[in-house]
């Protein structure tokens, strides 16, 4: 007989503020491109509910872009604003609280990232800090105060649309390059005003953002921040290069209202500094005191990277998640690739059946299923 894991620490209740979760397992928001037109389809609302009844405790959407004009990389990514993306977004919600889990919505705008000629206004320049996509390289038009205050606003209108619609809470999307990123990270924020300069004068965008989310949600809804300190255009860039950085660029982020921060790593196992096992979910529950979610390669043996140049990975054991889990280290534990792959990932690790869990294969970063 299998021996059930229903009583690891792992599937012990969350809450905090307007989350209520069963577990402390989280689906990471993984982008799909399935909504043409930015509208999630039925494939789209099946393709969520199918990860809740399952058993994971939060559902986070993949990446949905706010209401600016060049917010988005690609027509068929769905978007946050808008009556029929807004009902499907619904139905989406629906559909996961009544197989018994809770979701987020994570907000997007890609900035730099965008490519010329994307729909849906294929005339207009894409937008960032200082136009540059990373280091030297220029592509896209310094935003300006008004750009920045459109911005602003569209993250804070799409997060009430997110309480208005029955969401549990809401995710910024700060991480991996995008736009929120490309103002953290000197190598594409070369703004001489308020917005550039220090690492904490980078943080001044992200700050405005979250002080107007929250202004539009109210203080009990819970707010998530997904960070990284490696790019897109840099894997091995450190935003934080020592403790003492990481906590001058978490600070002010945290006074300004997250709740919990979501700290993206290729491999959750990696320590993030010399000196400690800890990893940058630690370190940044440490330097902050409040909850924080791990992420990377869980389950599996191989990180993403190579998943895009069709490599897949094998399972492994959990027992370094679940000690680092009960040292304290984080409180919630995304797993991207290995949920795509396997819906019942959660149930199957719940009931003990570590010998049914599936490898990867990338032929799942195409799918619905």
């Amino acid at each position: 007989m299998k021996s059930s894991q229903s009583q690891s620490p792992l599937f012990s209740r969350f809450e905090l503020k307007s989350l209520e979760l069963q577990n402390r397992f989280v689906m990471a928001p993984m982008t799909r491109q399935r909504s043409p037109g930015g509208v999630p389809t039925e494939e789209v609302i099946a393709y969520y509910r199918r990860r809740a009844e399952h058993g994971v405790g939060l559902v986070i959407t993949e990446g949905t872009t706010v209401d600016h004009d060049v917010a988005t990389m690609s027509p068929d990514v769905p978007v946050f604003h808008s009556e029929a993306p807004l009902a499907a977004w619904k139905r989406v919600v629906d559909e996961v609280h009544e197989a018994g889990g809770s979701i987020i919505p994570q907000l997007w705008h890609v900035g730099t990232a965008r490519r010329p000629g994307t729909a849906p206004h294929p005339e207009l320049t894409s937008v960032g800090p200082s136009g540059l996509v990373k280091p030297g390289k220029k592509k896209a038009r310094e935003m300006s105060q008004a750009d920045i205050d459109d911005v602003i606003a569209a993250f804070a209108k799409s997060a009430g649309h997110a309480k208005d619609l029955g969401f549990d809470g809401v995710e910024l999307h700060g991480a991996h390059g995008y736009l929120i990123d490309q103002f953290f990270w000197e190598g594409t924020n070369q703004r001489t005003d308020r917005f550039g300069g220090s690492l904490v004068a980078r943080t001044e965008f992200a700050v405005e953002i979250i002080r107007a989310v929250r202004a539009a949600v109210g203080e009990d809804f819970a707010l998530v921040l997904r960070f990284s300190q490696w790019k897109q255009q840099d894997y091995e860039v450190k935003l934080a290069p020592d403790p003492d950085a990481l906590e001058q660029f978490l600070s002010p982020l945290s006074a300004a209202g997250v709740d919990i921060f979501h700290c993206s790593t290729r491999r959750f196992w990696e320590p993030e500094f010399e000196g400690s096992k800890m990893n940058l979910a630690g370190w940044t529950k440490k330097i902050t005191g409040k909850p924080t979610i791990t992420v990377g390669s869980v389950g599996l043996d191989a990180e993403f990277i190579g998943a895009f140049g069709g490599q897949g990975a094998n399972t492994t054991k959990l027992d370094e998640l679940v000690e680092r889990f009960d040292a304290g280290e984080f409180d919630l534990v995304a797993v991207g690739r290995a949920l795509l792959h396997d819906p019942e990932w959660v149930k199957k690790v719940r009931d003990g059946r570590s010998d049914e869990l599936k490898a990867f294969d990338s032929t799942s970063l195409g799918t619905l299923y």
